[in-house]
């Protein structure tokens, strides 16, 4: 193969589809996560695998970008909101699942995190992490999310 033509072949960049019960479900990418206002955050977390983990990451707030995708809520049940669930995933397999009262300005405010970028390195190709501050262990820390699902169709235990 030319070198040109290696040249001219750019890497993929990864994306992350939004999905469930939103008005605007969306594909998104790590340049696109930088139109909302970033964050910065040291975390320190437990790994099984390598120890205690020191990062700095940056990104927009989870709850930003799903609230930009309009999460279905019916504005006539008053804690409507309190029923949805997250589902995160990511290429290598591993999920986590959060409630949006988690990270909800009115309830848990956590500082949940789509990380643009881990230690001043862009994740453009790797795909953004979500990062949960507050989290002791890092089991909830995932790496190249390819995909969110928001879902409010969790009604009763019955």
């Amino acid at each position: 193969m030319s070198q040109s033509l290696v040249e001219s072949v750019a890497d993929p960049v990864a994306e992350l589809a939004l999905t469930g019960d939103l008005a605007r479900p969306a594909r998104l990418t790590v340049p696109d996560l930088l139109a909302w206002p970033q964050h910065r955050v040291r975390v320190s977390f437990e790994c099984a695998t390598s120890g205690v983990q020191h990062h700095r990451f940056a990104g927009p707030l989870l709850h930003d970008v799903l609230s930009d995708a309009g999460p279905v809520f019916d504005p006539a049940r008053r804690k409507d909101r309190l029923r949805f669930l997250i589902a995160v995933s990511g290429m290598d397999g591993h999920h986590a699942l959060l409630s949006w009262a988690e990270i909800d300005p009115d309830f848990g405010q956590a500082p949940v995190l789509l990380a643009a970028s881990i230690d001043d390195t862009p994740l453009d190709r790797a795909g953004p992490q979500l990062v949960l501050p507050q989290d002791r262990c890092g089991a909830r820390h995932i790496s190249g999310i390819n995909a969110i699902r928001v879902d409010g169709r969790y009604t009763s235990w019955t």
